[in-house]
């Protein structure tokens, strides 16, 4: 009795407090992912890390040794002092300081910036221009996401919604999967266009990257998590790279456009009945009312599907649902006695209401 009881209660709890459930579950599942996440990279990066680290130390001793003339302190000194200036964009290899900060790098930077992909590999090295870079990202990042945002949404009428409603209608089937389709096809599209040539194009114009650091590139950037290890046209060579400026000005094209593409892609992915649906897991209770397009949605493809095919020549032989008088005569004709039901706005006298 007892264990009923509490079953029960446990019962009535887990379907009141679902959504919190739910959402707790989220949160637990997501901190393991991010520790999985760590423990991974430090068992795959740390081994690497301590051999690195024991190589430098090795150069290090063998350039002391072969130079005496140098203490260690001054190449302590002289290696802090490069490493700074690297921070800082300035290379002591084939120094050329000169194409950090004109024009079209500029123009590179607040891309990147605007963006918040933020490579790292060029920052301010003023005090004005640190302040400066403050106050044009307060106001350039929310006018940049402002500007995504519209084109974005122009962008996924023209690419989703209306081809999802046209096929609809073109092929008869469910919105649902179709919606489904449409987004993995689209996204597959934009990955060859916007990754795998691009990745291909950065192998043959970067002749240090591999394939596999090239394509490394295209999602760090296209995601704006830009860590800054990888950015192309670094190199002072001017036979590998003879056009700098128009280099730079090609990859900030490419970032932008690449940038619109994952959006879209990533609204449309968003835009799914089936994640409308999911989402609506972890809502509260007073918000978890489906919103009307998604139920419109699911309605009408559940009425579709319930609905017999008028091409099928099966459908011919399916009784077809009699009228209300008709059913009345049968009822009679049986010896059913067949109460009157007065119609809408009239009285039993047949009178207008």
């Amino acid at each position: 009795m007892v264990t009923g009881r509490m079953g029960g209660w446990c019962a009535r709890f887990a379907e009141r407090h679902q959504s919190g459930m739910n959402f707790a579950l989220l949160i637990v599942c997501y901190i393991l992912y991010l520790v999985i996440g760590a423990g991974i990279f430090s068992a795959i990066e740390l081994p690497y890390e301590h051999e690195l680290r024991q190589e430098l130390k090795a150069a290090r001793q063998d350039f002391l040794s072969n130079h005496t003339c140098v203490s260690d302190a001054q190449l302590e000194e002289l290696l802090a002092r490069a490493l700074e200036a690297s921070n800082y964009g300035v290379s002591v290899l084939g120094n050329d300081t000169d194409r950090n900060w004109d024009f079209v790098s500029s123009l590179f930077f607040t891309s990147t910036v605007l963006t918040t992909t933020g490579y790292g590999h060029t920052v301010p090295l003023s005090d004005e221009g640190k302040a400066f870079c403050i106050c044009y990202s307060l106001v350039g990042i929310p006018v940049t996401l402002f500007f995504l945002t519209a084109i974005v949404e122009r962008l996924v009428d023209l690419l989703s919604r209306r081809p999802i409603s046209h096929f609809h209608r073109l092929w008869v089937i469910s919105r649902p999967k179709l919606a489904v389709i449409h987004a993995a096809s689209l996204g597959t599209i934009m990955a060859v266009l916007f990754l795998f040539i691009p990745a291909w194009i950065f192998v043959g114009l970067e002749k240090d990257w591999n394939f596999l650091e090239s394509l490394y590139f295209c999602f760090i950037s296209l995601t704006t998590i830009g860590l800054g290890d990888y950015v192309p046209g670094e190199t002072h060579n001017k036979e590998e790279n003879p056009h700098p400026d128009l280099y730079r000005l090609a990859i900030t094209v490419y970032l932008l456009l690449g940038l619109v593409c994952v959006l879209v892609v990533l609204e449309t992915c968003y835009e799914l009945p089936q994640l409308k649906l999911l989402r609506r897991r972890f809502y509260r209770e007073n918000v978890r009312e489906l919103d009307s397009e998604t139920t419109n949605i699911i309605s009408r493809d559940q009425l579709s599907e319930q609905m017999p095919d008028p091409a099928d020549p099966t459908t011919d032989q399916l009784p077809a649902i009699s009228s209300v008088s008709q059913q009345a005569d049968t009822l009679r004709q049986n010896g059913v006695s067949v109460p009157y039901m007065p119609a809408s706005g009239t009285t039993p006298n047949g009178k207008l209401r």
